[in-house]
């Protein structure tokens, strides 16, 4: 039944800040017809440049990565300006990103995100046996 659970990977990064789940917000930027560009400006103006590029270069890699792997992994994204980004960087001692955690376990930090490919290699080698 099921067989193994995915790898877990968890990537702290500083995530652009967009209101989609105020169902207030939403009901009025629909009614006024505003919804797209006003969510485009959220994301345009929640980061700085340097941020922003950031955030794309892990969103790929990400991508490239879960096409890789399949279902045998699973990401998440963690923003570090939250809660669970604050308490997350303490638990795993992260004063630079973005980071991956992979299984709670191994952890890389800063822009070369490839690095993390051959730790996420082992651990679902590891799990599944190939």
């Amino acid at each position: 039944m099921g067989g193994p659970k995915p790898v877990q990977v968890e990537v702290l990064i500083h995530t652009p800040t967009v209101f989609l789940n105020c169902r207030h917000c939403e009901f009025v930027l629909q009614q006024t017809g505003s919804t797209r560009s006003v969510r485009q400006e959220q994301i345009d103006s929640s980061l700085p440049d340097d941020l922003k590029k950031q955030y794309q270069d892990v969103s790929e890699w990400v991508i490239r990565t879960a096409k890789a792997f399949e279902d045998r992994v699973v990401f998440k994204i963690i923003d570090v300006g939250s809660i669970e980004g604050f308490l997350k960087s303490l638990r795993y001692g992260v004063h630079r990103y973005p980071a991956i955690i992979v299984n709670c376990k191994d952890k890389i930090t800063g822009c070369d995100l490839n690095r993390a490919n051959p730790v996420i290699g082992r651990q679902v080698a590891a799990r599944f046996g190939h």
